[in-house]
C-alpha cells in the first residue's frame, strides 16, 4: 500500500490558498511497500469527514498549548510564536484552519498533532507563518518523539531570508535544535546578500556560542536537501544531557535566548522591508520560493503526518536508537529532515 499527499489535498487540509504555491499539482509523497502494486494508493486528505484522527471539542488541544513539550521548550515556543505574531499583527490574517486541521490524534491516543497557519495580507511582505507540534510514542514503548516548529515565509515583494525554528526531542536527555534564516538567493552569486543578512548581522556568533558548550555537538541531517537550503550560519546541533537534566537548563539559558535574538534580527532586518527586484530576479525568486514551499509541505506534512497517523502496525516497527530512525517494511523515517 502507498500513502500519497498532493498539493491539492494539502490546500483542502489547511484552507490555505493554492495561489501561494506553484499552480502545478505535485505528488508530495509516495511511500510504498515492495510487495504492493504501485497502482494501489491511499490518500491522506482533509480531516473533515469522520476519522480516528478527529477529537471531541472538549478534548481538543490548541497549537499554543504545546502540551507534550518540556516546560522550557514550551516557554520558549510560546514566547517565540507570540513575538512573531505580535510584531507582525498588522500584516497577518486570522487563521482559517478547520478545527480538525488545528488538532488531530489517532484512535489509540499514541499520536497527536497540531497545525497553525496564518497567511499575510496581500499588501504585506509576509506570505504566511506555519507552526506545528507533533507527538508520537516510540515503537519501543520507551519514550516519545516530540517535534515543535515555527516557520515564516516572505513573498516576492522582498528577497530577504525566511525564518526556520525546529526542536526535536526523543528523550529527556537528547534534543536536536535547528535555527536558521534560510536564504532566498544563492550567496555564491550574490555576495552582497551574504554580507547584508549574515555577516553584518553577526549571525554566526550564535552558533559559535552554542557549540562552546560541552553538551552541544554539530548535527548532520540525513537530508541532503535540508543541508543545501540552509544558510552558512545555520544552527543545527544535537544537545546531549547525559541524564542530568542539563538539556532543560541549556534550553532555558541558551537555546531560548539565542532563538529570541535571531527572531529579533529577522523581524528587524527581513520581515517588513520591501526590496526592489529586477524582472529576472523576480522570475528566479518565484521559482525558488515555489520549489522550497512545495518541498516543505512534502517533508513537514506529506512525510510526518501520514507516518504518525496512517501506519499503525507496531509489531513491524523497530526504533533504531543508533541512527534515530523509525523503520517499517514500508519506509525508513528520518524524523528530523
Amino acid at each position: 500500500m502507498a500513502v500519497r499527499i498532493t498539493s491539492a489535498s494539502f490546500f483542502s487540509f489547511t484552507g490555505l490558498s493554492s495561489s501561494r504555491f506553484p499552480s502545478k499539482s505535485l505528488p508530495l509523497l509516495t511511500s510504498s511497500s515492495p510487495n504492493s502494486p504501485a497502482t494501489k494508493t491511499t490518500s491522506f486528505v482533509a480531516l473533515s469527514s469522520p476519522s480516528p484522527l478527529m477529537a471531541d471539542d472538549d478534548d481538543r488541544l490548541k497549537f499554543m498549548d504545546f502540551p507534550f513539550a518540556s516546560g522550557p521548550i514550551r516557554d520558549a515556543m510560546v514566547d517565540l510564536v507570540s513575538t512573531v505574531e505580535n510584531r507582525l499583527a498588522a500584516h497577518l490574517l486570522p487563521s482559517t484552519l478547520p478545527p480538525d486541521a488545528q488538532y488531530c490524534r489517532n484512535d489509540p491516543g499514541t499520536a497527536h498533532a497540531s497545525l497553525h497557519i496564518r497567511p499575510g495580507h496581500h499588501s504585506s511582505p509576509v506570505d504566511f507563518i506555519l507552526g506545528s507540534w507533533l507527538h508520537c510514542k516510540l515503537p519501543t514503548g520507551m519514550g516519545s518523539l516530540n517535534i515543535t516548529s515555527l516557520s515564516a515565509y516572505l513573498n516576492t515583494s522582498t528577497d530577504a531570508p525566511n525564518l526556520l525554528i525546529e526542536l526535536i526531542q526523543s528523550s529527556p536527555d537528547t534534543l536536536i535544535f535547528i535555527l536558521d534564516l534560510p536564504p532566498r538567493k544563492d550567496p555564491v552569486f550574490h555576495p552582497d546578500y551574504l554580507h547584508e543578512f549574515y555577516e553584518q548581522t553577526n549571525l554566526d556568533s550564535h552558533r559559535q556560542l552554542l557549540e562552546k558548550l560541552p553538551e552541544v555537538r554539530p548535527y548532520f541531517s540525513s537530508s541532503l536537501y535540508l543541508r543545501s537550503v540552509l544558510s552558512p550560519t545555520a544552527i543545527i546541533v544535537r544537545i546531549q544531557g547525559g541524564g542530568t537534566g542539563r538539556v532543560e537548563e541549556i534550553v532555558k539559558e541558551y537555546v531560548h535566548p539565542v532563538a529570541k535574538e535571531v527572531v529579533g534580527i529577522w523581524l528587524e532586518k527581513c520581515a517588513l522591508e520591501k526590496r526592489e527586484l529586477g524582472a529576472e530576479e523576480l522570475v528566479c525568486l518565484k521559482k525558488r520560493d515555489g520549489l522550497i514551499k512545495s518541498k516543505t509541505i512534502e517533508i513537514d506534512l506529506g512525510s510526518n503526518l501520514p507516518r504518525l497517523f496512517v501506519l499503525t502496525n507496531t509489531e513491524t516497527e523497530l526504533y533504531d536508537m543508533k541512527n534515530q530512525t523509525i523503520r517499517t517494511p514500508e519506509f525508513t523515517w528520518y524524523p528530523w529532515i
